[in-house]
Order: structure tokens, then sequence, then C-alpha cells
């Protein structure tokens, strides 16, 4: 089975490449909506941060305050090093899961939607690697929009990640995501058709 990454720096637009993808009839795996799903799946990561990185930032439910969690963990790298370290194995050990079971089912390819796949080296077990690429500017324009941060949050969090330019280099496809919608659909058709060859 092929296993295809994408990736990209947050604000690219990697979850519009990602919708097209599912809409042609590809299997995809998000990162994402892992790394969301493993605070439910397995307790033991919120009980470290509360022994971790303290009470505060639990409510008054115990409900885990993840917005404020994360705009402190994104000021402070040695933080946010220390809860990546918490997270990413159960992180992984999820996609390999979801992968084990689409080969399982037949499948011949499949997408990983992971922003931090080269800095964790998941690259590595991937087949291709495709970048969703997008400057600075559209970048921050995009996050304060979507996540309602300052400036300065949004900046921590495209600083807090490998340069763009960097990831280039691991990249095998390059999709530039700076244009309007139609540019982006009609470079992510392109990808598509070169993909239906392995079906």
């Amino acid at each position: 089975m092929l296993k295809i990454g994408l990736t990209g720096g947050i604000g690219t637009g990697k979850s519009t490449i990602s919708s097209i993808i599912i809409e042609n009839g590809f299997k995809l795996i998000d990162a994402d909506i892992i790394s969301k799903e493993v605070l439910l799946k397995y307790p033991e990561i919120l009980e470290r941060v509360r022994v971790d990185f303290g009470e505060g930032f639990f409510d008054w439910r115990g409900e885990f305050r993840r917005k404020e969690f994360g705009n402190h963990i994104f000021r402070f790298p040695i933080q946010r090093k220390k809860f990546e370290n918490l997270i990413l194995p159960f992180i992984k050990k999820e996609i390999d899961l979801q992968i084990e079971n689409y080969k399982n089912k037949g499948e011949k390819l499949v997408f990983i939607d992971a922003p931090t796949l080269i800095e964790t080296n998941l690259h590595e077990e991937m087949d291709y690697v495709i970048l969703v690429f997008a400057d600075n500017a559209t970048q921050i324009s995009r996050i304060k929009l979507r996540d309602k941060l300052s400036n300065t949050d949004a900046l921590n969090r495209i600083n807090s990640q490998m340069p763009l330019e960097k990831k280039k280099e691991f990249a095998n496809i390059i999709i530039d995501n700076n244009k309007d919608l139609e540019s982006t659909k009609n470079q992510v058709d392109e990808v598509i058709e070169f993909f239906k060859s392995f079906i």
C-alpha cells in the first residue's frame, strides 16, 4: 500500500487540500483529529498534563482548557517540546493502527495528513511527501481569522514549526496555496490524476 504524507505549516490551507482529496474518494488519516481523540482514549495523557503543567489548564469542572494550554506551550518552546514528547507516541500509535487497518482492507493508497510529518520523522515512512506552501503573511492572516488569535500568538505558532523553505527539501510535490481556491484546486487535481495511476 502506497503511503502519501501531506504536510505544511499552520495556516497554509492544508485542510482545504485534505477536503479535496477526500471528495475524490481517497482515504485520509488526519493527525490533528487523532491528536484530539487520544486525549479521550488515553486519559493518562491529561493526568500527566495536570502533574507536569499544573491544574491551571483545567476548568472548575475538570475540563481541559485546550486553547489556553495551546497558547501557553507555543509561547514556551521547552514546554511545547515536553508536551510533544508526551503525546506523540500515542498519536503515532493511532496512525499506525489506521494504516494497518486500511492495508488489511486492501486499500492501494492512503494519505497521512500531519502538520509535523517532517519534524517527527514520519516522512521517512512515506512513499511520497506533499508540501502545502503559503507565504508568511498569508499564514498569519489565515491563523488570525480561523483561530481568533493575536498577531503574537499566530507568529508563535508559525515559529514553533520547521520553516516551510526547509520543509521543501523533504517534499516530492509542492502545492502553492497562496492564490485563489481555483488555482489550488487545479494543482490538487493534477496530483490526484498522478496518484490515480497507482490504484
